[in-house]
């Protein structure tokens, strides 16, 4: 990814903070959808093309939140890289694919199910031993053995999602959590050692269990099950990366943090909206029309925040699931697109959240086309609209709310992992 300004109507990028959802809405199948009766059977017949059976397996980065208090946005981004090259290397050498684009300090692999459990968890502690010795972060892995549905290279479904809240809330730096449809697997009078862990909505909900693997045999080295060197999916680009490895290589070099930060990075202004959810569906085939239901308020949510960009100065980064992202190049405009898009969803029966932060960012066009954005306002703009917001409500940071004016908004203050903040809300 390279820093740029954003242009009007560019496509959606690959920024992903959900880990299953595809690098690109499912459009066609949407349109499918619409088209036809959207009943039960309609589902069912739609996404019984995309189903498949496999392992999801799901990380999650431990201890990154202090230490991003500490580091520049490169440094961070440094530091998450090697974890998720090591996840990557051992993951394909096992068999498995890459899920979407790892954008975030979290990742998916796909493994077929005629992978042996047995030789994937092998692979999996190998990864953790390697990030122990190689890496200053540490991750934790879900991994569930279910049915998806594999729709633009992204899982979808209700096992995808609870594997995905077994790896984020329920993991630990440097531990291995799989469901008792993995431990199931595991061949007569394997040498894995594993412990039941207390883990509540697991997939298949009780009295499906979870298991911590605390030890059992290892894949080969690194050196040797690298293959072909095919790099994890980057939403870089090939320069930056490159810069980024430099960076990694020497993560004590100040002067080349600044440097590197100098080149890439520009102050910009992120709105980070959060949509309600559809209705779960009922009875049967239900599952399946939650997730087109799902995704058909994805695709009118697109369409709806295309309609109202201005034509300069703004880019829609993604609408992926329920959250959608811009970018803009002034906190007034962006200010104004937040109260627009809350009220064209009303007015179409979503109900939305909205956080609207300003700063460096890196943001620019990624190699598979569209854009990417990270950075410390898509953190806060998350942390208003998705952890603190209320349905409905618009949340401007104090920096927004200087240049914008927070007229109509009221000053709030939370405190949440240790840390204060205050916010404009209304």
């Amino acid at each position: 990814m390279s820093p740029d300004t954003p242009r009007p109507g560019y496509e959606p990028g690959a920024f992903d903070l959900a880990r299953d959802a595809a690098p690109g809405l499912p459009v066609t199948l949407v349109e499918r959808w619409r088209a036809g009766g959207r009943t039960a059977a309609d589902a069912r017949r739609l996404l019984g093309e995309h189903a498949t059976t496999g392992y999801a397996v799901v990380s999650d980065s431990a201890g990154l939140t202090k230490m991003s208090r500490s580091l520049g946005l490169l440094e961070v981004l440094a530091l998450i890289d090697g974890p998720k090259r090591l996840l990557h290397a051992y993951g394909t050498a096992a068999g498995g694919r890459a899920v979407g684009v790892w954008a975030a300090d979290n990742a998916q692999m796909f493994h077929p199910a005629s992978t042996g459990a047995d030789v994937l968890l092998s692979a999996l502690l190998r990864t953790q031993d390697e990030i122990a010795r190689r890496c200053r972060v540490r991750i934790g892995v879900g991994v569930h053995h279910g049915s998806f549905h594999d729709l633009d290279g992204g899982l979808y479904g209700p096992e995808a999602d609870a594997v995905e809240i077994l790896a984020e809330n329920h993991t630990e730096g440097g531990e291995i959590a799989v469901t008792e449809a993995v431990a199931e697997r595991l061949p007569a009078g394997h040498s894995f050692v594993l412990r039941r862990k207390d883990v509540p909505g697991v997939p298949g909900g009780p009295p499906r269990a979870v298991y911590r693997v605390v030890d059992g045999p290892r894949a080969a080295a690194a050196e040797a099950v690298s293959g072909d060197g095919t790099r994890y999916p980057i939403p870089y680009s090939a320069a930056f990366y490159e810069d980024l490895l430099r960076l990694e290589r020497a993560p004590e070099d100040a002067g080349l943090a600044a440097t590197l930060a100098e080149r890439h990075l520009r102050e910009r202004t992120v709105v980070l909206a959060e949509r309600g959810e559809a209705d779960a569906g009922d009875g049967d085939g239900g599952s399946q029309v939650a997730i087109l239901r799902e995704l058909d308020l994805s695709v009118t949510m697109r369409e709806i925040g295309l309609r109202l960009l201005p034509p300069v100065g703004a880019v829609e980064i993604k609408v992926a699931g329920p959250l959608g992202i811009y970018l803009f190049d002034e906190p007034a405009a962006a200010a104004r697109f937040a109260r627009d898009l809350r009220a064209a969803l009303a007015e179409a029966g979503m109900t939305c959240r909205i956080g609207v932060d300003t700063g460096p960012v890196l943001a620019g066009p990624t190699p598979g086309g569209g854009w990417d954005v990270a950075g410390a306002p898509v953190n806060l703009a998350s942390k208003m609209a998705q952890d603190l917001a209320a349905p409905g409500l618009v949340c401007l940071s104090e920096a927004v709310g200087a240049h914008a004016g927070p007229d109509g908004f009221t000053l709030v203050r939370h405190t949440v992992s240790g840390v204060d903040m205050a916010f404009y809300q209304g």
